[in-house]
């Protein structure tokens, strides 16, 4: 597996990732236009052949980083894909001197809570009825970088 930035070759299965994965999923346009934004960050996890099996989105703006999705195709889940991914992305922000990333997660979601806890992610607070379909409250978890 090697993780590299999202690219235009990416984006067919980035989008049939999300509607794998997500209630509310981004779309193919929604993708492509991240290509073009000073903001964001977004990392492709590419397996063997150099299909896309996973990716994290985020935007990076004054040193603060916001996670927006996280996602791994179901058959390749458990394989240590979203660690190397978001590692990669913890790496980067370290790099460009950030000071923290954040993200929500679903109250429910306990792989992806003990998955960021293991990153070192902690609990700074929670949005309620933050998530549709179904409705839940969304813990918001944030990674300081500085000392």
């Amino acid at each position: 597996m090697t993780i590299v930035p999202m690219q235009e070759r990416h984006l067919d299965a980035l989008a049939e990732l999300e509607q794998l994965c997500f209630v509310h999923p981004w779309t193919r346009a929604g993708l492509a236009a991240e290509l073009e934004s000073d903001t964001a960050l977004f990392l492709a996890a590419e397996d063997e052949t150099g299909e896309a099996v996973g990716y994290v989105g985020s935007h990076v703006v004054c040193g603060e980083c916001y996670i927006d999705n996280v996602a791994v195709h179901p058959n390749c889940r458990g394989q240590g894909i979203a660690l190397a991914i978001l590692t990669e992305l913890i790496r980067l922000v370290r790099e460009q001197n950030g000071v923290f990333l954040t993200l929500e997660v679903r109250e429910s979601n306990i792989p992806a809570r003990r998955l960021y806890e293991k990153l070192g992610f902690s609990e700074a607070g929670r949005r309620r009825n933050f998530y549709t379909d179904p409705k839940e409250d969304a813990l918001l978890l944030t990674l300081t970088l500085t000392d």
